[in-house]
C-alpha cells in the first residue's frame, strides 16, 4: 500500500503476510492525469501513450535488474484488445535501461472474468494457476511491469511462478496503485 511516511519501507499489509516479490515501485496513484493516461493507452488503442508512460517509469527502474518481464494478457484478451499494454510499456523502459525484455518467459494460460468489481479474495482465488513460466529465470533479478496495481493479486501470482521457476528476486514496477474503495 502507499506509505503514510517518507520514513516507511514496508507496508503494513507485508508486514501480516510477504508477498513473493521483494519490492513495489509505483510511479502515482491511478486518479486524475495519469488515471486517463492509462485508460486511453488500455480501452481506447492510443499506443502512442505508451512510449511517454514507459519513459516516467524508465526513470523508478532499478539499475541492477537483469530481465524486464510484462505482466502476460490470456491469448483471448490479446487478440481482443490487439496488444498488451504492460509490453508496451515494458518495451519503451527496456530499450531505454538496456536492459533484456523477456516478453514470452511469463505466460497467462487460463482466460479469467476481469479483475474489476471483484473483492481481494476473489481478484486472488481469480489467479490461482493461470501463470506459468515458459524459460530460464534462475538466479536472474527481474523486473516486472504492469500497468495499474490494485489489491496486488496479479503481481503476487505471477511473482510466485517466477520466484518458483528459480528467480532470485522480483520487483514490481507499475504507472499506478490503486486502492479498493
Amino acid at each position: 500500500m502507499p506509505f503514510t511516511s517518507e520514513y516507511s519501507e514496508v507496508c503494513g499489509q507485508c508486514l501480516k503476510k510477504a508477498p513473493p516479490f521483494s519490492k513495489t515501485i509505483n510511479y502515482g496513484l491511478y486518479e486524475g492525469a495519469l488515471a486517463e493516461a492509462i485508460n486511453l493507452l488500455k480501452f481506447h488503442g492510443l499506443k502512442r501513450f505508451a512510449k511517454p508512460l514507459g519513459q516516467a517509469l524508465s526513470n523508478l527502474s532499478p539499475a541492477d535488474v537483469q530481465g524486464i518481464i510484462p505482466v502476460p494478457l490470456s491469448i483471448k484478451r490479446l487478440r481482443e484488445r490487439g496488444f498488451n499494454q504492460s509490453l508496451l510499456i515494458a518495451r519503451v523502459i527496456s530499450k531505454k535501461k538496456r536492459i533484456p525484455l523477456f516478453m514470452d518467459v511469463l505466460m497467462k494460460t487460463n482466460e479469467t472474468p476481469p479483475q474489476t468489481g471483484l473483492s481481494a479474495h476473489e481478484r486472488l482465488s481469480n489467479l490461482k494457476n493461470v501463470f506459468k513460466v515458459n524459460g530460464n529465470v534462475k538466479g536472474l533479478r527481474l523486473l516486472l511491469v504492469d500497468d495499474v496495481m490494485t489489491t496486488g493479486a496479479t503481481v503476487t501470482e505471477c511473482s510466485k511462478q517466477l520466484m518458483k521457476a528459480g528467480a532470485k528476486e522480483v520487483i514490481v514496477l507499475t504507472l499506478a496503485r490503486s486502492s479498493m474503495m
